[in-house]
């Protein structure tokens, strides 16, 4: 298997990458930081670090900086693998870098225009531009998969607010996409889908929160309902799941998240339990309950 995940510096990006690593797939793995160069998010992590796990377990990972705005950037990328390999298998564009840029709870009028529609170009014009050069590339080849990484079900993102115009628009059109390029995939036998994480415990989010992986548990004291939340690690299996599904293209189209592909594939987060966010947030946080996780993990 052959993969591109764009965007794989960290969080949900590094953790597709390193459970398709884990089923033995190539990986590039893309994004802006460096051990020598940093992006604009002023983040430690790097694309080499991503590429070594995905070595280390199991796959091969292949690190290549890329700005996914430049075009001749993402052009030379999608030239090297063809060159490398013949083929792609799964595209996943998880390109982001807007947490910076968003300002909450502020209207559209008073958030600043330049923030907001940088925001709307690195999580938009990202994908566009990749897809575009990537997917001639993938459709030589029935069975392809391309995975739209966004924030929240379009059942939930139709219903609520994201707290910021841009942010909104942002993730709602990334689902949107995922269902466009479903249309145009399909007469190659190949799947579209737009796939959220639930609440993430990403680097940054623990950071955030003054804990680690090993002892996140000690966050709910100041956010109870973090209770629900997920490894990076739970989205890659169920990307890796939907990879090696031969009946992808049952899913194609929609949007689909992490704990809800859990229940039908049968995978679990690295601690063995099945945490379904998105569900709990509807019926549990959005409804003014305690924070209890019992049932939805």
């Amino acid at each position: 298997m052959i993969a591109l995940v764009a965007g794989a510096t960290r969080a949900t990006g590094r953790g597709i990458a390193v459970e398709l690593g884990a089923a033995g797939a190539t990986v590039y793995c893309t994004g802006r930081t460096t051990r020598t160069q940093r992006s604009e998010m002023d983040r430690p992590e790097t694309i080499e670090e991503t590429a070594e796990l995905v070595t280390a377990a199991g796959g091969e990972g292949i690190a290549v900086q890329v700005d996914h705005l430049d075009r001749a950037q993402v052009r030379a990328l999608v030239e090297r693998i063809d060159a490398e390999q013949g083929r792609l298998d799964v595209l996943v564009n998880d390109i982001w870098g807007g947490d910076r840029l968003t300002e909450w709870d502020v209207p559209v009028w008073q958030h600043d225009l330049d923030n907001g529609l940088r925001l709307l170009r690195l999580a938009i014009d990202t994908h566009l531009i990749t897809s575009h050069y990537a997917l001639p590339l993938m459709i030589r080849n029935p069975g392809g998969l391309v995975v739209e990484v966004t924030d929240g079900t379009k059942e939930y993102n139709d219903a609520n607010y994201r707290l910021s115009a841009f942010y909104d628009l942002a993730k709602s059109a990334v689902i949107r996409l995922a269902f466009a390029q479903a249309q145009d995939l399909r007469k190659y036998g190949c799947a579209a889908v737009a796939l959220t994480p639930g609440w993430l415990r990403s680097e940054a989010m623990l950071e955030a929160f003054g804990v680690t992986e090993e002892n996140w548990r000690d966050a709910t004291d100041k956010q109870p309902h973090f209770v629900i939340s997920e490894t990076p690690r739970y989205t890659g299996r169920a990307v890796a799941a939907l990879a090696a599904d031969a009946d992808k293209m049952r899913w194609t189209g929609q949007s689909l998240s992490s704990g809800q592909l859990a229940q039908v594939y049968g995978f679990t987060d690295l601690d063995g339990s099945r945490p379904d966010a998105w569900r709990y947030i509807a019926e549990v946080e959005s409804q003014g309950k305690p924070a209890d996780a019992t049932g939805y993990r």
